[in-house]
């Protein structure tokens, strides 16, 4: 076992208990850090697998924009910061619901892979991937980039009544 195996290991532990810490707590400021700190992990994984493009686009969208939008769009709505129960539910749903899922993912990669190894792909690089993102997919990042835009806009008419009112 090599160093890198024994980081993406680290790493992998940190991001999937950071994941069930935000699932698990009651508190919405909380699972947002949580949340940071799971996408900062899967950053951390990026860069040791020698993606480094790919782990600053993690950083920079996922925990600067959206864990941002989201922890401001709940403030906007005046949600809870607290600890809640208010939307409790029964705790043996969820848990056999993702239990099921998380072993039949599991059954499907190990029936997909057969425990073989798998070719490396030619390594790209930070212009080919560009081109790629700016070429071939423009059209969906902008669209996601609408809609994300349209989910703050909502966000804050919901949470001023007076703007919705009729005088």
């Amino acid at each position: 076992m090599t160093g890198s195996d024994v980081l993406l290991l680290a790493l992998g532990l940190v991001a999937v208990g950071a994941g069930a810490l935000v699932v698990t707590t009651r508190h919405l400021v909380r699972a947002g850090l949580h949340l940071v700190v799971c996408l900062g992990a899967v950053a951390g994984l990026y860069l040791v697998l020698g993606a480094e493009l790919v782990a600053w686009v993690q950083v920079l969208i996922y925990v600067g924009a959206i864990v941002v939008l989201l922890l401001f769009a709940a403030m906007l709505t005046r949600a809870p910061i607290g600890a809640s129960t208010e939307h409790d539910r029964p705790g043996w749903a969820a848990a056999l619901v993702g239990g099921g899922a998380g072993l039949g993912l599991t059954g499907l990669l190990i029936d997909a892979y057969r425990w073989s190894s798998v070719p490396r792909p030619v390594a790209g690089t930070a212009e080919r991937l560009g081109a790629e993102i700016f070429r071939g997919w423009v059209l969906p990042f902008e669209v996601l980039s609408v809609l994300l835009l349209a989910a703050l806009v909502g966000a804050i008419v919901v949470s001023r009544p007076e703007i919705g009112r009729h005088r």
